[in-house]
């Protein structure tokens, strides 16, 4: 018989631990300390969202532009993200013969000590692309808000990551796991059809990136077989930032991972940290009525009352039974993911917003509280799902005021790595 050291018992117990610990709830504390973008998300001025708000069809000055943005907002915001660019060319039915470039951004954070193939992946996914008709097309919704919204969630949950790292690293919990969590985020390219949507006329960079995923082998001790393999849930963000958003639930196989999403933005209307929300309209009244009656003891006079919004949910099929699943249905970025075997949630605007696909999705026509609500939510999964309770930063309250970044002029790509 040998003696176990105690150290080891208590390295066994803290492994079952983190193994048990599965998808983790954020407290309360926690949901009120989510950041808010502030003035980052202004269409004339905010240094996430602004610099979207432009023509991006491919190949274009202005889709090199927002490229540029992103990698930029990495380098100096966030260093400690992966930045990949991965490059075709294809032929489109507007343009004949001519071979039009496309352009996707994989940005991604793994555990420090994790080697490729062990890490699996949370993958937020936005395309950045827009329409080449009608020209000056825009594209607020479709989709310059949910690029901006991925960017917050970014920064928001970069702290939280170092943090739960760090604790794990000193614990000794930093090399036994069979899957080790990373995260990642997709900013796509040519989601958008030339002409007229087909198979071939349509996610031009989605189908290129699913593609070499697939053929991207791990070495044979990896605990994944490929790039695509490590796809724990493609998370699809699509045509968001109308006001009073519906968005039904797609895939069986995935409606538990809405129910999450539903639950955390139901949480978040009863604390009242929806902006789009009548509750929160009502508290802001109810401060600015206390500040006023400090100012009028002599005269009594009857406030007006806030403007009426839609307080309903965005995610509108919580209890949703049977078999009516949209399914692959509707054509987006995610169909070449899904057509490969990988989970997909679906977040997209169903019915379509007015504004699709004309001239006014622009950002006059975006519904700014809506597009915060929706930052906050989607940070709020993401700190979830990545098992983030008990790192976030908690000592501040949310603030409507969001850091600044360095710059707001994108410079030129310099580095470029293929994956």
């Amino acid at each position: 018989m040998t003696h176990t050291p105690l150290t080891f018992h208590v390295f066994v117990l803290l492994l079952l631990v983190y193994l048990g610990a599965g998808y983790s709830t954020l407290s309360e504390e926690s949901l009120r300390a989510l950041p808010g973008p502030g003035e980052d998300f202004n269409i004339k001025t905010g240094k996430l969202l602004s610099p979207i708000l432009r023509p991006r069809v491919p190949g274009t000055p202005g889709s090199i532009f927002v490229q540029n943005h992103f990698i930029d907002f990495f380098k100096t915001t966030l260093p400690t993200w992966k930045i990949e660019l991965q490059n075709s060319t294809s032929k489109t039915p507007a343009t004949g013969d001519k071979d039009i470039p496309f352009v996707n951004l994989i940005i991604s954070r793994d555990p420090p000590w994790s080697s490729p193939g062990f890490s699996s992946r949370l993958t937020l996914v936005a395309h950045y692309d827009s329409l080449s008709v009608p020209e000056g097309f825009v594209g607020a919704i479709d989709s310059a808000a949910p690029c901006a919204i991925l960017m917050h969630v970014a920064r928001s949950i970069d702290a939280a990551l170092t943090a739960k790292w760090e604790s794990m690293q000193a614990d000794g919990l930093d090399s036994e796991f069979e899957d080790h969590q990373g995260i990642q985020i997709f900013f796509l390219d040519g989601e958008e059809a030339f002409e007229t949507w087909t198979d071939t006329d349509s996610v031009y960079g989605a189908r290129s990136l699913a593609a070499e995923m697939e053929s991207t082998a791990f070495a044979a001790q990896s605990t994944f077989h490929n790039a695509i393999s490590t796809i724990s849930l493609f998370v699809l963000l699509d045509l968001l930032g109308a006001k009073n958003p519906k968005v039904q639930s797609h895939f069986k196989t995935t409606h538990w991972a809405y129910k999450k999403m539903a639950s955390l933005e139901r949480r978040l209307r009863s604390l009242s940290l929806f902006e789009s929300s009548d509750k929160a309209a009502s508290s802001k009244e109810a401060s600015s009525k206390k500040a006023a009656s400090k100012k009028a003891s002599s005269k009594q006079r009857s406030p007006k009352k806030a403007s009426k919004r839609d307080d309903a949910v965005f995610l509108t099929e919580f209890d949703k039974t049977g078999d009516r699943w949209l399914g692959g249905m509707i054509g987006d970025d995610h169909l070449p993911f899904m057509e490969r075997g990988v989970d997909v949630l679906h977040i997209i605007h169903l019915p379509f917003p007015p504004v699709w696909h004309t001239i006014e999705d622009d950002g006059a026509h975006l519904d700014l509280p809506t597009v915060v609500d929706w930052s906050r939510l989607i940070t709020a999964f993401a700190a979830e799902w990545m098992e983030l309770e008990g790192f976030m930063n908690t000592t501040q309250p949310s603030s409507k005021h969001g850091r600044d970044l360095d710059s707001d002029k994108p410079g030129h790509m310099t580095d470029r790595t293929e994956l």
